[in-house]
């Protein structure tokens, strides 16, 4: 096990901002204090004071294509993409070959992710058999490997299965997310049963005014759920680009950011959809983006007066709070998973760098503000940026 002693470095989350020296041993955060003494020849020493340590990233929502579609991206490569953006756990979508709506597709992907031990991988399952929104998933046995259930890639229409799937959410625990289309539509009548149902209810990827006017009427009223959004429909509008939801007016993207602002949005969410060249001209939607996610909402949010801890806030702590995990902001005894960040560093999209199969992104070219200088999980050195340390 990697002890890390971090001098020197701004820390931020979603509570504090502060200049410390932070001691990392046995994958846990031990000491925020400055001016750490410490005589220990296996320690490693690392100069913070150019840079900003803050919780890692964790993305709620994001496709690995793995099983049997790896010619667009695998779990290898995927987790891989996410260390590279700071990301170290991934709740990845259930739409592989096969679905994962079974124990053997499950077993699959959580074993081949732990011989990895790259990410911590969250496996989403489908709610519905094959995705066909016909017949609920044996969620019973299913509970046993996740608390994530969404058909997400493919809406549930079927109210009468939405009603089931709330009722078992609070029965059985488990939190239901939600892909919504049409996105307004959909979304109230998930609220409406919601309100008179009640259940665990998490929506994906929103990209209107409207459906946040309704999230706002629902949230003020004192309904608990939580809502996420794509860094791609905060960062561009208009563009004639196949994405699911589709890119907004610019009136929507401005409302989204107030919604930020004004707390009514709780989380980023990436929905990294790599694809192939081929599969992008046939149609397929979606956008490569957990590499540069990060730097995306940076932008973003600097350019909107939104602070770093807000950003974190959304990207760490409030996805551990949904989760369950004992991480998501810099604090003594919570678990070492970090981002060492060079939250100013300007730069430009470059599909060419991405470490993802996946280089379907129409920001190609485009300025976006950070860096990662290193993802740390469990305490262990995960990844390293090669010009900076």
């Amino acid at each position: 096990m990697d002890k890390i002693l971090i001098r020197n470095v701004r820390v931020v989350d979603g509570k504090k901002d502060i200049k410390s020296d932070v001691l990392i041993s046995h994958g846990i955060i031990r000491k925020i204090e400055k001016n750490i003494n410490l005589s220990d020849e296996k320690l490693i020493i690392i100069d913070g004071k150019k840079y900003t340590l803050m919780p890692s990233f964790i993305d709620i929502h994001i496709h690995l294509r793995d099983p049997g579609l790896t010619y667009k991206e695998d779990l290898e490569t995927g987790q891989n993409a996410a260390l590279k953006g700071g990301y170290t756990v991934l709740c990845p979508m259930a739409n592989t070959k096969p679905v994962c709506d079974n124990e053997e597709t499950m077993e699959y992907i959580l074993n081949k992710s732990k011989e990895l031990d790259l990410c911590q991988i969250n496996q989403v399952c489908a709610i519905t058999k094959k995705l066909e929104g016909l017949e609920i998933v044996d969620i019973r046995t299913m509970r046993k490997y996740t608390n994530l259930f969404s058909d997400d890639g493919y809406t549930l229409f079927s109210e009468n299965i939405m009603k089931e799937c709330l009722k078992l959410s609070k029965e059985l625990d488990f939190k239901i997310l939600t892909h919504c289309q049409p996105e307004l539509e959909i979304v109230k009548r998930d609220l409406k049963l919601l309100k008179n149902i009640d259940g665990n209810l998490h929506i994906c990827h929103i990209s209107l005014k409207d459906t946040l006017e309704e999230i706002k009427k629902y949230k003020d009223e004192g309904y608990k759920f939580t809502c996420e959004v794509g860094p791609h429909h905060l960062f561009g509008y208009d563009i004639d680009y196949k994405v699911n939801p589709s890119f907004a007016k610019k009136e929507d993207m401005k409302a989204l950011i107030q919604g930020i602002k004004d707390g009514y949005i709780d989380m980023i969410g990436t929905d990294h959809a790599p694809h192939s060249v081929e599969d992008k001209i046939k149609g397929a939607p979606g956008i490569s983006n957990i590499e540069v996610a990060f730097r995306m909402i940076n932008k973003v949010f600097k350019e909107n007066n939104i602070s770093l801890n807000k950003l974190s806030e959304m990207m760490s702590a409030n996805p551990a709070k949904l989760l369950g995990l004992n991480q998501g902001y810099v604090e003594e005894g919570l678990k070492a998973d970090l981002v060492l960040v060079d939250e100013k560093f300007e730069s430009v999209i470059d599909t060419n760098e991405f470490i993802s199969k996946g280089r379907n992104n129409p920001f190609n070219g485009e300025k976006i503000i950070g860096k990662i200088i290193m993802t740390i999980r469990d305490g262990r050195i995960v990844y390293q940026s090669k010009e900076d340390m």
